[in-house]
Parts: C-alpha cells; structure tokens; sequence
C-alpha cells in the first residue's frame, strides 16, 4: 500500500489498483482503476481517458478564476462513475456530496445523480448533458440541457 497526503490535506491510498480518497471530513472515496467505461459509450479514446482523475471548481466559461488554497468543491472521474463533494474550508464539514454514472458519446457527456446527501437529494435521479473537452490540465462543461451547470475545472496535482 502506498500512502500519500497532498498539499490540501487529503490522504490518497493506492491499494492493488484501487485508489482511496480520505477527505479531511473523514470521508473515504473509492476509485478503481480497473473501472471499464459504460457499456454503449463512444467517446474519443484521448477524452474518456484524459478526463479520469481530480477535478477542483474554478469557475464558468465566462469567469475563470484561480485554484482555491483551501476548501474548494471536487470532481472525480473513473472510467463509468463521478462524484462532487465540497467541505467548508474552516470546519471540514461536508457542504454537498453527490454523484453516480455518466456516459460519453463523442463529447457529450451524460452524468446520471444516484445518490446524494440532503443539500442536493433533489437531484437523484436527473441526469444532465453537457458538452465537454479537457485541454491540458483544464476540463469545460457546457450544459446542453438546459441545466445551470455549465463550469471550468482545474486538475488536481
């Protein structure tokens, strides 16, 4: 097992190819490298793979800002899931937590909510479009579906 703290105080554990998130709220999350990509989607082989990993929020398309020090809200990608969190940067306590499935088909991107704490239950069950590319270290989404959530995001190092 190989463990590690990053600069924001997240403990990450790499164990026979699963990798475990520990947020400072004592939240664990799991992530497997050996998640397969959703059965049916067709997205460019660079783009479903370029956007696994750790996404930090730094604003919209029209309003990009800097990388927050601390706190901050969290995307991260397998191959067939995704899950947001956010921590109030002073007490650690979870502000929002949800996730589930998404889909690409070539750069529409399809993310079904499954499950969620009490700030966003409303969304279980929805699933919003977007358009969507990763350039470098920089992931955009535009929402295509009417959805308000159309934001730039920051690869975590």
């Amino acid at each position: 097992m190989h463990k590690t703290t990053s600069p924001r105080g997240l403990r990450l554990a790499v164990v026979l190819g699963v990798s475990a998130l520990m947020l400072p709220t004592g939240i664990a999350l799991s992530l497997r490298a050996d998640d397969k990509p959703a059965a049916g989607a067709k997205a460019p082989p660079d783009l479903a793979k370029n956007l696994i990993g750790t996404w930090v929020l730094v604003g919209t398309p029209d309003k990009v800002g800097e990388v927050p020090k601390a706190g901050g809200r969290l995307k991260f990608f397998t191959g067939k899931h995704w899950i947001i969190t956010q921590a109030a940067p002073d007490t650690g306590k979870v502000i929002f937590h949800h996730g589930g499935t998404y889909t690409l088909d070539g750069d529409i991107y399809a993310g079904t909510i499954e499950y969620a704490n009490e700030s966003t239950a409303e969304l279980i069950k929805k699933t919003h479009k977007f358009k969507i590319k990763v350039e470098g270290d920089t992931y955009t989404q535009i929402a295509v579906d009417g959805n308000p959530f159309s934001e730039v995001w920051k690869r975590v190092k």
